[in-house]
C-alpha cells in the first residue's frame, strides 16, 4: 500500500506541512473547494445501490430524533463541557493531556464501546514558560505575545533590540541591511489563512538569514480583541534559531504607525520557551465491531491535544467529542453496522500530526481496510454538509447519503483536495474521506488563542453535528458494498 512506502517521505515532511496548514487546512478558502454539482448523467449509480441507500432513512431518521429531540440531546454539549472544565488546555507532552487521555478511555469503557485502548506515541514537548514583550522607546507599553511552537528561548536578562517592521518576506530581502541585529515585525496582510500561515511557520527562518536576533508575526487571524494566535513554526537548516511569537493586529498596527512617522521602536522580549525531551503519549482507540465485517473499518476522529491557551474546547474538543459521541449514540441505539466503526482520538496533531504518522506505522498492513476515513478539525458550528475526498462513484454515493441529512439541512457535498490535518496520511495516497461542513466562518477568531472556550460551542449544533457524524459512518460501515477507491476529480 502507498501508505507504507510513502511513510518516511510523508514524516520527513509533516512539520513543513503543519505550520503551513497545506494539509490540514482547517478550513480551506472556499476557491479551493472544488464544489461539484453532478448532472444525473455523471450521476449514474445504480438503481439498486440507490435505492438500498434511501432504506437508511428511517434508522438516519432514528439517529437524529434522538440526538436533537431525544435521549441524547445536549450529550455531546455536557460531556465536552464536563472534560474541559475539568482539564482545559491539553498541549502535547503534559501531564494534563494523559489524564485527559486517561479520562477518555475510562468514559468509553464505561459506555460499554468496543476494543477500547490507548496506544502508545512518543511526543514532542515544548514548554512554554513566562513571556512578555515590553516597548520602551518611543514610550513605555505592554505588548501581547504567544510564544510559537518549538521556539527558543532569550537569555535570562531578555533581548533589547531595535525594530524593524516588514509587510513581507519580499520587503524583508528588500531591507537586509537595516535587519541586522534588529527585532523583525511581520505585518502581513490576512489573505486567507492557508495563504498567510507561512509567515507564522517561516519568519523566524527568514528573519534569522537576515541576521536578526528575534521575530514577532502579526497573527493569523482576520480579526482580533487584542488577542494573540500561537501555533507551530518550524526552523530551517543552517539557520541560528532565534525566539518567535505572534502579536495582536492591534499591535502590529501600532508598531507599523510608528515606523511609519519615523520613530525609533525598541522592544524588550522576554521568553522561557524550551524543548524537553520527548515523552510517551497515547492515541485513544474504541470501536463498535462490525457484524459481518470487523476487519473493515469506517472511522471517525478529531484530535484530543490542543495548545497551552485557551480549553481546546474547539480546537478540537468539539471535533473529538463528536467522534465519541457518535459511537456512544449508535451503543445507545442498539446499531451495530456489517463492518467495524472506529474512533480515534489523534495525540500531538498540533506538533505535526505525530499521532496519526505513528498510527500509520502501526497499523500499515490494515490500511487495505480502511473503508472510509473522517475528521472533524475545523470546528463543530452549524452543520451544512460534508467535504468529501472521493472518485466520481464515491461522491456520488456521498451525495445519495447526505440527502438523508435533509432534516437538519446538511445535504451539501463539496469534493476538496484536502479534508482533515491527521487523515491527510491516508487521503492523500486514495484512501477515501471526508471532513464536518460547517458554518464556520468565524473559526479563525477563536483559533489558538485564549478565546478557545466553551463559549464558541453550541449545544444544537452539537447535537446536529454528532447526528450527523453518527448517520455517515453508520451508513457507509453498512452499505452491501465497500465505498470506492477510485482516482479523484479535480
Amino acid at each position: 500500500m502507498g501508505v507504507r512506502r510513502n511513510f518516511i517521505v510523508l514524516w520527513t515532511v509533516a512539520l513543513t506541512l503543519v505550520v503551513c496548514d497545506v494539509s490540514n487546512n482547517k478550513i480551506e478558502d472556499d476557491d479551493k473547494l472544488i464544489t461539484k454539482k453532478r448532472t444525473l448523467s455523471e450521476c449514474n449509480l445504480p438503481t439498486k445501490l440507490k435505492t438500498e441507500i434511501a432504506s437508511y432513512a428511517s434508522t438516519v431518521e432514528k439517529i437524529i430524533n434522538a440526538a436533537v429531540n431525544g435521549s441524547f440531546k445536549g450529550v455531546t454539549y455536557q460531556e465536552l463541557s464536563l472534560f474541559v472544565d475539568t482539564f482545559g488546555n491539553r498541549i502535547a507532552g503534559s501531564q494534563n493531556l494523559e489524564n485527559a487521555i486517561d479520562y477518555m478511555i475510562n468514559k468509553s469503557i464505561v459506555n460499554r464501546l468496543d476494543n477500547v485502548h490507548g496506544e502508545e506515541v512518543q511526543v514532542p514537548h515544548w514548554v512554554r514558560g513566562f513571556e512578555s514583550a515590553t516597548l520602551v522607546e518611543p514610550r513605555n507599553a505592554s505588548i501581547s505575545i504567544l510564544g510559537l511552537g518549538n521556539s527558543v528561548g532569550t537569555p535570562p536578562e531578555g533581548i533589547l533590540a531595535e525594530v524593524l517592521v516588514v509587510k513581507s518576506f519580499d520587503d524583508l530581502q528588500s531591507k537586509a541591511e537595516q535587519a541586522k541585529g534588529k527585532i523583525v515585525v511581520y505585518n502581513e496582510d490576512f489573505v486567507s489563512y492557508g495563504s498567510t500561515v507561512i509567515y507564522r511557520g517561516k519568519g523566524a527562518t527568514e528573519a534569522s538569514k537576515v541576521g536578526a536576533v528575534a521575530s514577532l508575526i502579526r497573527s493569523i487571524t482576520p480579526f482580533s480583541l487584542n488577542t494573540p494566535h500561537t501555533g507551530m513554526q518550524t526552523y530551517g537548516q543552517n539557520v541560528t534559531k532565534i525566539p518567535t511569537a505572534c502579536i495582536t493586529l492591534e499591535d502590529a498596527h501600532f508598531l507599523q504607525r510608528l515606523q511609519d512617522e519615523g520613530r525609533t521602536i525598541k522592544i524588550l522580549l522576554k521568553m522561557e520557551a524550551h524543548t524537553l525531551p520527548d515523552k510517551t503519549s497515547r492515541n485513544v482507540v474504541a470501536e463498535i465491531e462490525g457484524t459481518e465485517h470487523p476487519e473493515k473499518v469506517v472511522i471517525v476522529s478529531g484530535h484530543i491535544d490542543s495548545w497551552d491557551v485557551g480549553n481546546g474546547a474547539m480546537d478540537d474538543g468539539g471535533g473529538f467529542f463528536i467522534s465519541w459521541a457518535a459511537l456512544a449514540l449508535l451503543k445507545s441505539l442498539g446499531l451495530k453496522a456489517k463492518r467495524t466503526v472506529r474512533a480515534i482520538f489523534w495525540t500531538a496533531e498540533e506538533f505535526g500530526y505525530v499521532g496519526a504518522y505513528q498510527y500509520a506505522t502501526r497499523h500499515a498492513n490494515e490500511t487495505d481496510n480502511f473503508i472510509f476515513m473522517m475528521e472533524s478539525d475545523s470546528g463543530t458550528f452549524d452543520p451544512v454538509g460534508l467535504q468529501y475526498s472521493a472518485g466520481t462513484t464515491g461522491g456520488c454515493i456521498i451525495q445519495e447519503v447526505m440527502k438523508l441529512l435533509a432534516p437538519i439541512n446538511a445535504t451539501r457535498t463539496r469534493q476538496s483536495p484536502s479534508v482533515g490535518s491527521d487523515i491527510e496520511i491516508w487521503t492523500s495516497e486514495g484512501v477515501p474521506g471526508g471532513s464536518l461542513d460547517t458554518e464556520n466562518d468565524k473559526y479563525f477568531w477563536y483559533h489558538h488563542s485564549n478565546a478557545d472556550t466553551l463559549e464558541v460551542e453550541n449545544p444544537q449544533s452539537l447535537d446536529k453535528n454528532t447526528a450527523l457524524w453518527a448517520s455517515v459512518a453508520y451508513v457507509l460501515a453498512d452499505l452491501s458494498i465497500d465505498f470506492p477507491r477510485e482516482t479523484t476529480d479535480g
